[in-house]
């Protein structure tokens, strides 16, 4: 009586045998191919869930079988460990956040090595250490002399029970998210990296990666925004200012009726500080600065807008217009102002409807002539131009050449290349981070610490407690320095870096991560950079990689890389969602791995995680699945533990393959196609679910094998059988090794094999014994037969299909010809029809 896979004496017994024989440890090998496989490194919050999970084990997949492909696989893992969530914990918990955080880091590495994850722990990276965060401040330090980094006041989102700036994401409603107290607008000093110097070839170097989604190029490319237009000077009445607007629509300048102002505006701001409107307008304002920032500028907003009070001369009629501040307009994008021309505009003409603006029709179609009153909608489409002074007649598109150089001539407005990206803004107000490399001296202004006295600590033995400010502002053993260039009394600068700086070069970091001297050597990143596949979830696929990018570009400026790009190829795995929602801890809905071990074993969970849906997509977790998965574990080790002597005996002849016997042929073919098919799977799609699903088809079929007629059969016969048998137990065992390793290193043991079938090579098919029977297909090109050839019956239609559009003949009598349709009677015949 066979039994069940004794799995938790196995995981333990493997993964300490892979540890100490240290098989995922790799240094640089000139003679082997590289391949570095990472996900983004997760935040330490001491819990994973199965979406986690699902992630990591995409991963691990990917590199077992590239390692058994004979690649050079590096495949590290790290912990995103600063970051004001951790504080948040930590305050709840009445812990200082450094013991939350390596408590957190403990747990989450006992969780990776009992899935048996194949990671390099010789480099693992918690980035809450000054080891790793020297080289935050060190990049700081060297963007500094760069001209990349300045300090400037700037309108942020201030929670004052906090202490902090928040992020426009951390605003909820008006309210933090964090107390859920009100979040105000405050002016501060605040650091910026300058990532608009490096926006061009941010947004070019987008096409230079083919093997990222496309979903996620497009998203980056919006995000950094390029407009190419002109700005435009509009003076204010009686003043001797004027508001610059920037348009990609220049065209439409005879019909703009009115400025719209970001409430944040300098000019808003003035008016409230003078006291020129009463307190109605100023919480009207204050009402849309607390707006989270991306949703004011969606289309299913409401716009919202207030009279400032003020004029403005549009310069190409000279009539005066209302200047308004409206929720719709960001500080961030452009120059904060906006001209209106709410006849071409659908957002400008509910605005002016709503509030009973001017609207000015200044193009129309060639074939009719539109007026004010007509209008249902805003017109935007090109068309020609009327009302518009010399320029009326134009063809709009040709008039914005036109009407641009004339503005440029008379001093108006300027051609101009605009971005929506602004520069990052690294300046945190909390403990938990990075601190900035920065002295402040009365007499020397900001003066960036000595390279050599590097790295800045952040002091573990501050008092913790729940406050409304950083610990470190009155902690005088940090901030009470003395200038490095002066030597006067002088004060380190107390705001913390974001934590997106860390995580923008942990995989350069990744490939020399112990050494003191340099971030990595050039020598070291030339070979394993780029990462050549990068795993993570589709939330990161703007700041994150963009940060990442930009910092990449930094690093290769500053000849620690020599590579544009980071990653070549970008994966962005699908959600696991339970209960019709995404798994997540908030939401009360995940289930805990280490319950799922204890019942089913890690190989259970990486086989059901893997086998449910191709990774990109969704996943719905199933308890019956994993049951299913468990199920099907337990057939490959009872088919081996049941045929075990046979397999040994067999399991290392070499015999000549002459098959004559349709059911071993059959049984011969089956074997081989299964390794073409993973292989092409795991190769060139990644899916892991159709991979699998042939082996489990391959076990299907040798369960059927009958081996228990020894005497009645031939001798030689039955050896094949017992041999190709035992081949097809030694297919199954390698090409599932990447997704449940220890249930293959354990019957790999059992069939006397000593070494690790980790270490063995992947199979290989022969093409020779993938024909199964062969007929004759006829191809017809309009009715008339042009070709005919003998191919596998086993063939699918496209395969057919592809062989017979591929046949000279064929290809010579389609010449020039378009192809309608291809007509396929299954196994016969191919009729191609064209013109």
């Amino acid at each position: 009586m066979t039994s069940n896979f004794e799995f938790g004496d196995a995981e333990e017994r493997w993964q300490k045998r892979w540890e100490d024989e240290n098989i995922f440890e790799v240094t640089e090998d000139p003679d082997k191919r590289k391949f570095y496989i990472l996900e983004m490194f997760p935040y330490s919050s001491g819990y994973l869930h199965m979406g986690h999970v699902r992630n990591y084990s995409i991963a691990d997949v990917v590199a077992r079988y590239k390692m058994m492909r004979g690649f050079n696989v590096i495949h590290p893992i790290g912990y995103d460990s600063f970051g004001l969530p951790t504080e948040n914990a930590a305050v709840k918990l009445k812990m200082h956040p450094a013991e939350w955080t390596r408590n957190s880091i403990d747990s989450m590495r006992k969780i990776f090595k009992r899935m048996g994850f194949s990671y390099a722990w010789e480099r693992e990276l918690p980035t809450c250490e000054p080891s790793y965060y020297k080289w935050c401040q060190w990049i700081f330090l060297k963007m500094h002399e760069m001209g990349l980094v300045y300090k400037k006041e700037s309108t942020v989102n201030w929670c004052e029970t906090c202490g902090t700036v928040l992020a426009n994401e951390q605003v909820e409603n008006g309210l933090c998210w964090r107390c859920e107290k009100s979040v105000t607008c405050k002016d501060m000093e605040q650091w910026f990296f300058k990532i608009t110097d490096y926006a061009e070839e941010l947004l070019e170097s987008i096409e230079n990666l083919p093997g990222w989604p496309e979903r996620v190029r497009t998203m980056q490319k919006n995000w950094i925004g390029k407009s190419e237009g002109v700005m435009i000077n509009f003076p204010i009445v009686g003043q001797e200012a004027f508001l610059t607007t920037f348009t990609t629509r220049v065209d439409t300048i005879f019909g703009a009726t009115f400025v719209v102002l970001a409430p944040e505006h300098p000019f808003v701001q003035k008016i409230i500080k003078e006291g020129d409107q009463g307190e109605a307008f100023v919480s009207s304002i204050n009402k849309m600065l607390m707006e989270d920032r991306i949703s004011r500028t969606t289309e299913d907003t409401e716009k919202v807008g207030v009279f400032t009070g003020a004029y403005a001369i549009n310069p190409m009629t000279r009539k005066r217009i209302p200047i308004f501040a409206a929720n719709f307009v960001l500080m961030e994008y452009g120059t904060g102002a906006v001209m209106s021309v709410p006849a071409h505009d659908q957002r400008d003409f509910e605005f002016a409807k709503k509030y009973e603006l001017d609207i000015e029709v200044v193009i129309t179609p060639k074939d009719e002539k539109l007026t004010t009153g007509s209008l249902e909608a805003a017109y935007v489409d090109p068309g020609v131009l009327i009302n518009s002074g010399d320029f009326s007649g134009m063809d709009s598109e040709k008039a914005k050449e036109s009407i641009a150089g004339f503005m440029e001539s008379k001093g108006i407005g300027e051609r101009s290349i605009h971005y929506k990206l602004r520069d990052w803004c690294i300046s945190r107000q909390r403990y938990w981070e990075t601190p900035i490399p920065i002295i402040i001296c009365s007499k020397c202004g900001n003066v960036p610490v000595p390279y050599e006295d590097l790295p800045v600590t952040l002091p573990e033995n501050v008092e913790f407690v729940t406050v409304s400010k950083s610990p470190l502002i009155d902690y005088e053993p940090f901030h009470d320095v003395k200038c490095p260039k002066c030597g006067g009394n002088a004060r380190r600068e107390t705001d913390t870096m974001d934590t997106f700086v860390d995580s923008s070069f942990y995989f350069i970091r990744y490939c020399d991560p112990k050494n003191p001297e340099v971030l990595a050597e050039p020598e070291k990143t030339a070979y394993w950079m780029p990462v050549d596949i990068y795993i993570g979830g589709i939330e990161h696929a703007i700041l994150h990689l963009l940060y990442a990018r930009f910092i990449s570009k930094i690093l290769r400026d500053c000849k620690i890389v020599d590579v544009d790009e980071p990653f070549t190829n970008l994966l962005t795995q699908g959600m696991v969602v339970k209960d019709g929602r995404k798994m997540s801890k908030s939401l009360g809905n995940t289930v805990d791995p280490v319950d799922m071990m204890e019942k089913y074993g890690v190989d259970s969970i990486r086989l059901f995680l893997l086998f449910a849906a191709p990774p990109e997509k969704d996943f719905i977790w199933d308890d019956q699945g994993i049951e299913g998965m468990y199920r099907f574990i337990n057939r490959v080790y009872r088919l081996v533990e049941k045929n075990l002597s046979l397999i040994k005996e067999n399991i290392n002849k070499k015999i000549d393959l002459n098959i004559e016997s349709p059911e071993l042929k059959k049984l011969s073919r089956d074997i081989h196609y299964t390794i073409k098919k993973v292989t092409y799977e795991i190769d060139d799609r990644m899916h892991f679910n159709t991979a699998i699903s042939s082996v489990m088809e391959l076990l299907n079929n040798l369960y059927l094998v009958n081996l228990e007629n020894k005497e009645s059969e031939d001798k030689s016969e039955h050896e094949l059988k017992a041999y190709l048998f035992t081949q097809g137990i030694k297919s199954v065992l390698l090409l599932l090794n990447p997704a449940i390793p220890h249930l293959c290193e354990e019957c790999w043991s059992m069939i006397g094999m000593r070494g690790l079938i980790q270490k063995e090579d992947w199979p290989t098919y022969d093409e020779s014994q993938l024909i199964l029977e062969e007929r004759l297909i006829i191809v017809q090109v309009n009715g008339k037969v042009r070709a005919k050839f003998n191919f596998d019956s086993a063939a699918s239609d496209d395969a057919i299909k592809n062989a017979a559009l591929k046949n000279e003949n064929v290809i010579r009598f389609l010449d020039g010809k378009e192809i309608l349709k291809v007509i396929i009677t299954p196994k016969k015949l191919v009729n191609v029809v064209a013109k």
